[in-house]
């Protein structure tokens, strides 16, 4: 890269990063069964759910997850499906950011920390109630549905150290 000083003079700067770090197992290879598996229930889980509203919530959840293969995956989808830089650099501070978002969307997201960290062993009615408000029964099925599928990647790709970085959208239709 050639970045310019003060006098406008070119300058040659190389980034130098750190080395991947290696996976720990190669999950899908060794239960492609269960990753074939994952694949339909994943396919499953986005029917009829508004794919903005499935992107955030992924999102989201591996945020929260600490899921870089699956935020990688996730922001480069999004991305090309049109979502702003914006609203996805955002997701992570959605409360002071609420402007960004519709109230649905904002009900989702909520659905989705409550879902992700059960700290408190449930979802708060006032939570579920509000998604309620937003999602018709069969929408508010399905965004469930999607929010436990993202966990259950999350889970996979935090425990198996997968390496983010190499997806570009589309790898995995």
């Amino acid at each position: 890269m050639t970045t310019m000083d003060e006098t406008g003079a070119g300058t040659d700067t190389t980034t130098e990063y750190l080395h991947e770090h290696t996976p720990r197992l190669a999950w899908a290879t060794h239960a492609p069964e269960v990753f074939k598996a994952m694949i339909k229930l994943d396919a499953a889980a986005r029917k009829g759910l508004d794919p903005v509203i499935y992107e955030l919530v992924k999102i989201r959840a591996s945020q929260i997850n600490r899921c870089a293969l699956c935020l990688d995956m996730h922001a480069k989808d999004a991305l090309a499906a049109g979502e702003s830089v914006e609203r996805i650099v955002q997701l992570s501070a959605w409360e002071e950011s609420r402007h960004f978002y519709t109230a649905k969307e904002i009900a989702a997201i909520e659905l989705t920390e409550a879902v992700t960290v059960l700290t408190d062993g449930f979802v708060p009615d006032e939570v579920y109630a509000k998604a309620a408000e937003h999602f018709d029964e069969a929408e508010l099925t399905q965004l469930i549905a999607a929010i436990t599928v993202i966990n259950a990647w999350n889970r996979f790709g935090v425990t198996t150290r997968q390496v983010p970085g190499h997806y570009k959208p589309g790898d995995h239709k």
